[in-house]
């Protein structure tokens, strides 16, 4: 059927273009643990990749009036690493590191100052130690926030014979670090947690001959308990008893966190349609439900809470790929992400086209590509939980990609 479509490059043609293109995944998704190399042939491979990636989001209007404040969308890169040790032809492992979730924003003039208000209305309403803002009389916006994850896992795969192909049982172990900073009018927070233990398994069939492969893979959720502490940028009140008067400027206090991030459940096909072409498809669950809040407490000024409300995540994405010569194949490929938000803030549908390239480049593979992602209109209100009302219109964010293999 499609014979002159070899197996490790039917992987270079989806991975050259859905790696950028999953980059720009829902939610707080990034980077994806490249376990495909798993399949590629040679008894050792290792590949290096970068994914760079520009999300240009803002607020048209922040309660009810426009607005100037620039993006608040703040650009982002990937980086990832994984290399292949085949034990025997039925046992095969890799190490794998990535960045699997993150996110960075920064907030302009008119947004901090509908934050400071949202404030300065709770604080009038709440009594003091009720445990939210009243502490903040003057309204305690939200400068820039920020966090990242990193993951660094092991996973093997044990292949048997089946019919005309091989079927496979893949799993392994990862351990993910969290890392958040919060900036605000009042104080700089950060947590970290340097490691939580998460696993991944799965199953695959897959037949070289057509460039055959389905493969259902099950992600883990992590669940991290941080640890960090509270640096005052102005003198604050304290909780009544806390430490008998005002907390100084620049004083450090202790801070715990807790929050979840989501499992996930993929299935991906692919098979050739004709000589030198391939027809690749997939379709991923999320669990981005899980993360309704992110809880943490400050020494002397009580429990916070960060909202969120998201629902779960769906993304589908499907294209092909064509061998164009011995030595140079290409892709390109579409895919939709329905958005998390529930109006607590703004995480809207996206969609994403994908082009990638694989040039066999001296001992090696190179493989490039490239990705434009339609960001669509929605909005926030403080009816679901959002700080303040606010709505963005139609955005873009853009990604580029390289890697490198080499395998023996």
């Amino acid at each position: 059927m499609a014979n002159n479509l070899k197996k490790t490059t039917a992987l270079g043609l989806i991975a050259a273009c859905a790696f950028v293109g999953g980059a720009q995944a829902g939610g707080f998704s990034r980077g994806e643990a490249d376990t495909d190399i798993l399949y590629e042939d040679g008894d050792i491979a290792a590949r290096a990749g970068y994914v760079y990636v520009m999300p240009q989001r803002g607020y048209d209007s922040i309660n009810g009036a426009s607005t100037s404040d620039d993006d608040f969308t703040q650009n982002y890169s990937i980086p990832s690493f994984s290399a292949k040790f085949r034990v025997s032809d039925n046992f095969s492992c890799a190490l794998t590191y990535t960045e699997p979730f993150g996110a960075k924003s920064e907030y302009g003039a008119d947004a901090r100052a509908a934050d400071r208000n949202a404030d300065r209305a709770e604080a009038i309403l709440a009594p003091v130690g009720a445990g939210k803002i009243p502490l903040f009389i003057g309204g305690n916006a939200v400068l820039s926030s920020q966090f990242k994850t990193t993951e660094l896992g092991g996973t093997c795969a044990v292949s048997v014979d089946a019919g005309q192909g091989r079927f496979s049982v893949l799993g392994g172990l990862f351990t993910q670090s969290f890392d958040y900073t919060e900036v605000k009018d009042y104080g700089t927070l950060n947590l970290r947690d340097d490691g939580e233990m998460g696993y991944r398994f799965g199953a695959a069939y897959e037949i070289k001959e057509y460039a055959l492969r389905a493969e259902l893979m099950y992600r883990s959720k992590v669940e991290h308990d941080a640890e960090g502490v509270f640096t005052s940028a102005a003198p604050l009140a304290s909780l009544p008893g806390a430490f008998g008067g005002p907390i100084p400027l620049g004083t450090q206090l202790s801070s715990t966190g807790n929050g979840t991030l989501p499992q996930s459940l993929e299935l991906s096909l692919q098979s050739g349609i004709a000589p030198d072409w391939l027809a690749f498809g997939s379709v991923k669950w999320t669990d981005w439900s899980v993360l309704q809040t992110l809880n943490y407490r400050i020494t002397g000024l009580g429990p916070q809470t960060k909202d969120f409300f998201w629902q779960d995540g769906w993304t589908i994405s499907g294209g092909v790929g064509h061998n164009f010569t011995d030595k140079i194949s290409g892709a390109i490929s579409l895919t939709w992400d329905r958005g998390v938000g529930t109006g607590a803030d703004i995480m809207t549908d996206t969609w994403t086209i994908g082009a990638g390239t694989q040039i066999k480049a001296g001992p090696g593979v190179v493989r490039l590509g490239a990705a434009a992602t339609y960001l669509t209109e929605g909005s926030q209100s403080t009816a679901q939980g959002a700080d303040f009302n606010a709505t963005v219109g139609g955005d873009w964010a853009y990604a580029v990609s390289a890697s490198y293999k080499i395998s023996f």
